[in-house]
């Protein structure tokens, strides 16, 4: 059993060599798009109300439907608005998609598609990986589900709930995955070791992440937007001499809803503003720093 420390070696920001973005890029900015698939047979991955009740004998009310509709919601309505606001601004997100979304809900995963969006693996279904009994089949089955879609495997994989055993990105890099988003530890990519060769840490968010902070916080919605302009800020003027990466994190049935879109929207706007900021996806973001990095 290796532990994560074993795989990924201290390393202080301020003691690396300048990271250099194309164009005297300072901030590469990915979005990155969840769309899950919660099955209602089962406990909701998050819940926004708890039904009177809510548990007999120490489990949970099933079906729980209140919840699995507000999941629904996401999908039905709010993934169509990051697809308007997203196309108003010329960008591509990165979709990280469970692998059942591909069947159960064809018409996103097209529309994802025909946007010229990234596909990232999230899982085959919306649960922790400590819950899949076989982890190998399910990457697997995951990456074959997005291929049937797009037509080429994913080089990306951002597992459900960030979770992952000790063994997991041992499976990830073997099953052929180049990056995760899973390792939330730094403003640079690097590398983590595993048995198959180095996998890349595309930098990822707890902090401007819609979960975190409109569900388990419950902030109200325009800290969105601010938390967004004091992010943005500090890596941009940390990038002057050694590149940044934002994540921006985002799921339809939270910032798709109309009292939250609207600040995603001009956020994009100040981003936009500035020069030396790059609007990439996470495997642009890969094949910048292997080749800055030399990583093979």
């Amino acid at each position: 059993m290796k532990l994560p420390r074993d795989r990924i070696p201290y390393s202080a920001i301020v003691d690396r060599p300048p990271l250099k973005l194309p164009g005297n890029g300072r901030v590469a900015v990915w979005t990155i798009v969840n769309v899950e698939e919660w099955s209602i047979e089962r406990p909701m991955p998050r819940t926004v109300l708890p039904p009177p009740s809510s548990h007999t004998a120490g489990q949970p009310i099933l079906p729980d439907l209140p919840n699995w509709a507000w999941h629904e919601y996401g999908m039905r309505v709010g993934f169509w608005r990051f697809l308007e606001v997203l196309n108003k601004f010329n960008l591509k997100a990165t979709l990280a998609i469970n692998g059942s979304v591909c069947k159960s809900y064809p018409r996103v995963a097209q529309a994802g598609l025909e946007a010229g969006w990234e596909f990232m693996g999230h899982g085959y279904l919306q649960r922790p990986m400590h819950h899949v009994e076989d982890q190998r089949a399910a990457i697997r089955q995951t990456i074959e589900e997005i291929k049937s879609i797009t037509g080429k495997a994913p080089r990306g994989w951002e597992s459900p709930g960030l979770t992952e055993t000790y063994e997991t990105i041992d499976y990830l890099r073997e099953a052929g995955i180049e990056y995760v988003a899973d390792w939330v530890l730094d403003d640079q990519p690097c590398l983590i070791d595993t048995a198959s060769g180095p996998m890349v840490s595309v930098p990822y968010t707890v902090e401007m992440n819609d979960i975190a902070m409109m569900v388990l916080q419950n902030h109200p919605s325009e800290e969105w937007l601010r938390r967004g302009i004091d992010c943005f800020d500090r890596l941009y003027a940390e990038g002057e001499k050694s590149a940044r990466v934002m994540a921006i994190s985002v799921h339809p049935y939270i910032t798709g809803v109309p009292h939250r879109i609207g600040y995603l929207e001009r956020l994009y706007g100040y981003i936009g503003a500035r020069p030396g900021v790059l609007m990439w996806t996470g495997e642009q973001i890969l094949d910048w720093y292997k080749g800055a990095a030399s990583v093979r």
